[in-house]
């Protein structure tokens, strides 16, 4: 089985993937594909440098990503131009890993970490999608905390995402993830059960 694991910004999609992992889950993780996607050599990166010029492209020929975050941050339709050129890459490479993992082992469940994962319209590309929940007023507790934001930036960067209430009531299952975590790894482990996912 193949799902979506996605949530909101600081709610604790890493905790999960990694509990998720511990069990026995394969997980392909779309940050880290993001990142792999625009490595010297990828035609993703080639076509950047090609939009927005030699300035992001640091001398080694990697990506200079704050040069190139200076231009496409402040500006909606450059971050669109942007996005149609990484989200395609990071989509092909995604569905390679995930077909390689499940060749391996079709009946291993096999976890996607896709932060933007209904944003971005990726639904129907899983047999299902788990969302890790906390209510917003905690995600905006834990990004201050965690990245030294004042509580009026972490609101700001929270409201940018589609609201954490309307992902609950899309998802085939929720992982509560505001108590302890011992108190996610048994939502996962009677999950797991109930599913009956394969190591």
């Amino acid at each position: 089985m193949i799902i979506g694991l996605t949530g909101g910004i600081a709610s604790g999609k890493s905790t999960v993937s990694q509990l998720l992992v511990e069990r026995g889950a394969a997980l392909v993780d779309a940050d880290a594909v993001a990142r792999e996607v625009v490595q010297p050599g990828e035609a993703a990166l080639d076509e950047i440098a090609a939009l927005f010029g030699q300035a992001v492209i640091q001398e080694d020929g990697s990506l200079n990503r704050k040069a190139l975050g200076d231009i496409v941050f402040g500006d909606k339709d450059k971050l669109k131009m942007l996005e149609s050129i990484t989200h395609p890459a990071i989509r092909r490479r995604m569905q390679e890993k995930i077909h390689k993992l499940s060749a391996e082992n079709p009946r291993r469940l096999i976890v996607a970490d896709i932060p933007l994962l209904y944003e971005t319209g990726q639904v129907q590309l899983y047999d299902g999608v788990m969302v890790v929940y906390v209510p917003a007023d905690v995600q905006v507790h834990r990004l201050a905390e965690r990245n030294g934001m004042s509580k009026e930036e972490a609101e700001q960067r929270v409201s940018l995402q589609m609201d954490i209430e309307e992902k609950r009531k899309l998802a085939d299952w929720v992982i509560d993830n505001r108590g302890t975590i011992e108190n996610t790894a048994r939502q996962i482990d009677d999950l797991w059960k109930q599913q009956e996912w394969q190591p």
